[in-house]
C-alpha cells in the first residue's frame, strides 16, 4: 500500500543540473525522516542526504556545497536538487522514507553524468 516514487532522473553533463523528486502515497502518519542513497555499478550503496520532520539535514562530504535536501511535508515529497555534478555522482538514486521503525524505500531513478 506504501509506494515511493522517483522522478527526475536522466542523462546530463558534467556541470550541469538535475533536481530528482520521491513522492509518497498511503503513508497517513508523519514521515520522521527522508533522504536520498545513491549506488553506483559494482559499489555499496551510500547516503547521500538526510533531513529530518524539523528540517535539520546532513550531506554527504562529496556532494556537500553542490546539492541540497528538501521536503514538503503537506505532499509527503522530497527533493534533491544537484548542481555542478560530476561524472562521479553517476548512479542510482533512491529514496528512503522513515516512519517510526519502518523503512520505505523508492525503486530508484538512474542519473548519468558524462564528461
Amino acid at each position: 500500500q506504501v509506494h515511493l516514487v522517483e522522478s527526475g532522473g536522466g542523462l546530463v553533463q558534467a556541470g550541469g543540473s538535475l533536481r530528482l523528486s520521491c513522492a509518497a502515497s498511503g503513508i497517513s502518519y508523519g514521515i520522521n525522516a527522508m533522504a536520498w542513497y545513491r549506488q553506483a555499478p559494482g559499489q555499496q550503496r551510500e547516503l547521500v542526504a538526510d533531513i529530518t520532520s524539523s528540517g535539520s539535514t546532513n550531506y554527504a562530504d562529496s556532494v556537500k556545497g553542490r546539492f541540497t535536501i528538501s521536503r514538503d511535508n503537506a505532499k509527503n515529497t522530497v527533493y534533491l536538487q544537484m548542481n555542478s555534478l560530476k561524472p562521479e555522482d553517476t548512479a542510482v538514486y533512491y529514496c528512503r522514507f522513515k516512519v517510526v521503525f519502518t523503512y520505505y524505500w523508492g525503486k530508484g531513478t538512474l542519473v548519468t553524468v558524462s564528461s
